[in-house]
């Protein structure tokens, strides 16, 4: 056996993108929501107790619909996924050869002589024949394969770590102000969390904290609008 003396020290960050995408999410949606909701709530003059229980029963309904959001959509990606790795067995079980020429020829595609792509085929295929396919014919790695649990317990947990925040702020802010009080700290995080989620994912991290706040803060702005017609007109 032939051991080589070089090693990976490349360190990619694209086995990071189903949990950090659900994670992301979650937060994001936690904070947004949440502050959206107090905001508009206090907008219409309601009560502390009032903004307060609006702000803990948004976080609670919020991440629970992340959760089976997330669990049913990824859950129908694992399904579609299984599928195709039946199928795929199926054929290499009834047709070994024609699944290899199948093999070659998309190394054949990917720049590999067709003697070259015979022989990688033929070696994969005896080390690993479905996940070979899997991989380079269906597009299924280790890396980007569904996880359903996964995604739906990390979106919950985000959604309600995004979630407490803004209404931490409203049990520790003066009466007065709070709307802005409120709409000013919700701004710094999701600027930070636009920041730290491009920072994680290696791209440039005022992109994404202008893309979060962006929204953030126009969400936030109508729902003070509401907020407001409405707690004027006595609904």
């Amino acid at each position: 056996m032939i051991e080589s003396k070089y090693e990976h020290t490349e360190h990619h960050r694209s086995d990071r993108v189903g949990w950090l995408r659900a994670a992301v999410l979650g937060a994001n949606d936690g904070i947004v929501s949440t502050a959206s909701l107090i905001v508009g709530v206090a907008a219409a003059d309601a009560s502390r107790s009032s903004i307060v229980l609006a702000g803990v029963a948004g976080m609670v309904a919020g991440a629970m619909s992340m959760a089976a959001g997330e669990y049913v959509s990824v859950s129908s990606q694992a399904d579609t996924e299984s599928a195709d790795l039946d199928k795929e067995r199926g054929e290499l079980e009834k047709n070994p050869e024609r699944e290899l020429d199948e093999l070659t020829q998309i190394y054949v595609q990917r720049g590999l002589d067709a003697n070259l792509a015979r022989q990688v085929a033929v070696q994969l295929s005896e080390h690993d024949a479905l996940g070979t396919h899997a991989r380079d014919e269906i597009g299924i790695s280790e890396t980007i394969t569904a996880r359903p649990i996964q995604a739906a317990l990390a979106s919950a947990a985000s959604f309600a770590v995004g979630a407490i925040v803004p209404i931490i702020v409203v049990l520790v802010s003066p009466s007065g102000g709070l709307v802005w009080v409120v709409f000013g700290v919700t701004v710094l995080l999701l600027a930070a969390l636009g920041a730290t989620a491009s920072w994680i994912g290696g791209s440039r991290m005022h992109v994404g904290a202008i893309r979060v706040t962006f929204w953030g803060i126009l969400a936030m702005a109508a729902t003070a609008l509401v907020g407001r017609l409405f707690g004027v007109a006595g609904l």
